[in-house]
């Protein structure tokens, strides 16, 4: 509709707005009220493999996205009932961080580790700190926003309570209720109040709540009276595997009248058909979970003792929930010395030497990766840079990307400022003829330009990080900001003001959409303070309102202090971002 920028800005955060309501708008939201919810475009399973007797394209047509994998549009169902056999084949990053971090710590710190056998680091004190203190970044299935409050608000420091911990997360237990009322049984389970002696003797150590697969069918089995056939179709409709809704019915109603049968109150019966029917699609079976915890201690062993090298694996199998800043930040807070990339020093991923950790070409978002990969064969093959013209003869390196490395400060090994690099580089390659790449036999230097003093601001170099990496290295947004204030207190008091009405400053790091019973969208937030740790807000709908997230930046936010079993979190009065400092290159 070429609508302007900022007009559509007010349309998406500020729908009510009175300039809002026009011929153009009226189009574009009555054309969304068509699309909205449909799908854009067609996608492909993580590796969902189909394999039949004949070729595919005897039953379908086939066609190749831009992924270029045949792809039949087939589901799940479609696929059982003509009777192909169907593999999912997933990846897993969190397998690459270990991997990768046990060679890293053979090659940094010289020491040969290993994260088999497990269960050795179950008893470890130290992890079991870690753990309990949901110090969890990078670490597999534990690191988000809602997993690190769960173990918080557990005090979870052993193995069993994780292997729960990692199928109560889980939409259908949390949704039923069952989350909080497991932590609740958990912090006190003399009050545990069975609803049936069935549960005490199934469920006794989950505290009588349904937590996996197997205890809703148990518990269909044991208290609903149904045979392990009909438990096992429930089973397959929570894991979202079978589609018979006469079947689920039949078997429903099969429920009910064994409980009627047995003389239980149909008001107990309800409840717990309630609680079975809430893991649809979402639960877990014990073994998966059970996994789940190994895994994520194999992590948590190497975040503990190897706190540096296990965020460069993770940088280097590019993150896992969060973005590569919060990464950067919790390698930062962990004692590590984060520096720019340089072409001296930095290889393609990211790299570490002692405490010194080296940012790779890959994280510069402009940077051809054919030139990354050529800057450190030459560099491997014929030594250190020692100039700019050096650099540019070797590599045969295009204006463009010597602005980039300039820029970014990937040739400051050379003594000279970004301006006087920059303005040598015009001048040296606006008269520079490319030549066969690799290194001269007599070196010369062309005449440098005599340039008067020119000034540096360090504001400079904050926007060209943002605008080259896409976030702040040398220093933090927070450096940016007009105001200096950083609110009451820092994020690791907040559990000492319980119940107070405070303000506190935070970079946004992410955000979850929730709807209420009613239909109304809130929000959950996840921000850093200026110390580089985390804390959380609640946003309700009138507030969200009023009071929206908008992305990226530093927000000054005022709310109420909640502390539930432990864990702090903001429930949000009002908030705002923050101005930050004009750009000084754009002056």
């Amino acid at each position: 509709m070429d609508y302007p920028r900022a007009e559509i800005d007010r349309l998406v955060h500020e729908p009510e707005h009175m300039l809002n309501k026009n011929e153009v708008t009226n189009t574009i939201l009555s054309v969304y009220n068509r699309m909205a919810d449909f799908p854009n475009q067609r996608t492909i399973h993580a590796s969902g493999v189909l394999i039949s007797e004949e070729p595919l394209t005897c039953y379908s047509a086939m066609d190749n996205p831009p992924k270029g994998l045949p792809t039949v549009q087939f589901d799940m169902y479609v696929a059982e009932d003509i009777g192909f056999e169907k593999f999912d084949i997933l990846s897993q990053r969190g397998i690459g961080h270990i991997k990768d971090c046990r060679t890293i710590v053979r090659e940094n710190l010289g020491v040969v580790i290993d994260t088999d056998n497990p269960k050795r680091f179950f008893q470890d004190a130290h992890i079991a700190a870690q753990l309990k203190s949901a110090n969890t970044i990078g670490c597999f299935y534990i690191e988000s926003p809602a997993m690190r409050q769960l173990l918080t608000k557990l005090r979870c420091d052993d193995y069993l309570t994780l292997v729960a911990a990692s199928s109560i997360i889980r939409p259908g237990v949390a949704s039923s209720g069952m989350m909080s009322e497991y932590i609740r049984r958990h912090h006190d389970p003399a009050t545990v109040v069975y609803p049936h002696p069935v549960f005490k003797e199934q469920l006794e150590e989950t505290y009588g709540v349904m937590v996996y697969q197997e205890d809703v069918m148990k518990i269909a089995n044991a208290y609903g009276g149904l045979d392990m056939a009909d438990a096992d179709v429930l089973r397959r409709m929570m894991s979202g595997k079978y589609r018979s809704k006469d079947h689920l019915t039949e078997i429903e109603d099969k429920f009910f009248s064994n409980c009627k049968a047995k003389g239980y109150p149909e008001k107990t019966s309800r409840e717990i058909w309630r609680q079975m029917e809430s893991f649809a699609g979402y639960s877990f079976n014990k073994a998966h979970s059970a996994s789940f915890a190994v895994e994520s201690y194999q992590s948590l062993f190497l975040k503990t003792y190897y706190p540096l090298e296990f965020m460069v694996a993770v940088l280097n199998n590019y993150g896992g929930f969060y973005n590569r800043k919060v990464y950067v930040n919790e390698a930062r807070i962990s004692g590590g010395n984060i520096c720019l990339p340089c072409v001296n020093q930095s290889v393609f991923n990211t790299s570490i030497r002692g405490k010194d950790i080296y940012l790779g070409f890959d994280c510069l978002l402009n940077l051809e990766g054919k030139l990354a990969h050529r800057i450190i064969e030459e560099r491997e093959a014929n030594g250190t840079y020692t100039s700019l013209e050096n650099f540019v003869k070797r590599t045969q390196t295009g204006i463009e990307q010597v602005v980039i490395l300039i820029r970014v400060g990937a040739l400051r090994f050379t003594g000279t400022g970004k301006k006087q690099l920059l303005w040598a580089a015009h001048l040296m390659m606006s008269k520079h003829k490319p030549v066969a790449a690799g290194i001269a036999l007599f070196e010369t230097e062309s005449r440098k330009p005599i340039l008067p003093p020119l000034e540096e601001d360090i504001l400079e170099d904050y926007y060209d990080e943002m605008e080259l990496i896409g976030f702040c290295v040398t220093g933090t947004l927070f450096d940016l900001t007009k105001s200096d204030y950083r609110g009451d207190m820092p994020a690791r008091e907040l559990h000492l003001h319980e119940g107070k009405i405070i303000r506190i400053v935070g970079d946004f790091v992410c955000e979850k959409f929730v709807k209420t019973k009613r239909g109304d969208l809130m929000k959950f937030g996840t921000f850093l303070d200026a110390e580089g740790r985390f804390f959380d807000t609640v946003h309700f709908p009138q507030t969200l309102v009023k009071y929206p997230l908008l992305g990226g930046g530093i927000y000054l936010i005022e709310g109420k202090v909640v502390v539930e079993y432990g864990c702090p979190s903001i429930e949000v009065i009002r908030c705002a971002k923050m101005p930050l400092k004009p750009d000084p290159r754009s002056e």
